[in-house]
């Protein structure tokens, strides 16, 4: 810890919710349940998907990745923030906090991408049935994931490298459950004027181009779905998508907050709750709306488990 501004800060202290013991069982408990139902919902969708032939497709391809994304993302933030419930303090050391740093930011912006790419494949599917094996080949959808773990992982290692360069010299106390971009750089007794110009140009491309992308792809698909004269074609059409579409809102509205929007002030508080929405609320939901909005889905976790009704 920093004793005065010439001593180098070689451990944070994040900040918890309460510092209330009863509210800390409390929260003990949430979050320890969300994290296990996290672990076992999105492992149950990639055994689910590997383990029958006929899902075999771009499309639950993609769901497994984003399964899988959701599992990394909730173990990089909730062991912390359980180990840190249990002990009377959660400290984290210098460099325990640039590591969460770096996989919490590979993962969130492999997911944006990911939910582009998903978007992108939705397109093809309605919008040009006819070219989708061509567009959607087995080496496109292989390439496709490849670069979504790719890119963001160059990404992440920019901000990490640069945050590294820092030096913190003065307060360690992490206004924060977790090591993220925003509050570190409110603790710098370095100039963070590169580190601010490279989140701008991250958020306009993982957050704007992204977004602006995932929802040109949706204005094409209602358009297409809207054509479809008969009602039945219509249910069918949307559904293949309509699971898509609300884990983009929801991903896309909490990770805007916490990166977008100031992370300042009063805004901070407001940000521990958005930033659990998308390390541990999402990766919950995601197999619980894919799977209930799913009929094939729903199929093949019957017939692995067949005790699932």
């Amino acid at each position: 810890m920093a004793v005065n501004n010439h001593t180098a800060v070689v451990e944070f202290v994040l900040q918890g919710f309460s510092g209330n013991p009863g509210l800390k069982v409390v929260f003990l408990a949430f979050f320890l349940l969300l994290y296990l139902l996290a672990l076992a919902g999105n492992t149950l969708i990639i055994m689910a998907i590997s383990l029958n032939p006929s899902l075999h497709t771009p499309m639950y391809f993609f769901l497994i990745n984003l399964a899988l994304l959701d599992i990394v993302c909730t173990s990089t933030v909730l062991p912390k923030l359980l180990d840190g419930l249990v002990a009377r303090g959660s400290i984290i050391s210098y460099e325990g906090c640039m590591t969460q740093l770096f996989f919490l930011t590979w993962f969130l912006g492999a997911e944006l991408l990911l939910l582009t790419t998903m978007a992108y494949d939705r397109y093809v599917a309605i919008c040009r049935p006819l070219h989708y094996s061509a567009l959607m080949s087995r080496f496109v959808c292989a390439l496709l994931a490849g670069s979504v773990w790719v890119v963001s992982a160059v990404s992440t290692s920019v901000h990490t490298g640069l945050m590294a360069q820092l030096h913190f010299c003065g307060p360690n106390q992490v206004r924060h459950f977790l090591c993220e971009v925003p509050s570190l750089l409110l603790l710098s007794c370095s100039p963070t004027t590169l580190n601010s110009i490279m989140i701008v140009i991250a958020d306009v491309y993982f957050g704007v181009v992204n977004f602006l992308m995932t929802m040109t792809s949706y204005g094409f698909i209602i358009a297409s779905i809207l054509r479809i004269r008969s009602t039945e074609g219509k249910k069918r059409a949307f559904s293949t998508c309509s699971a898509h579409l609300v884990v983009v809102t929801l991903y896309y509205s909490t990770v805007i907050y916490t990166y977008v929007l100031p992370a300042s002030g009063s805004s901070m508080e407001n940000g521990k709750v958005v930033a659990l929405l998308y390390t541990a609320i999402s990766p919950t939901l995601n197999p619980l709306i894919y799977s209930l909005r799913n009929k094939e889905v729903k199929v093949a976790l019957r017939k692995v488990f067949p005790c699932v009704r």
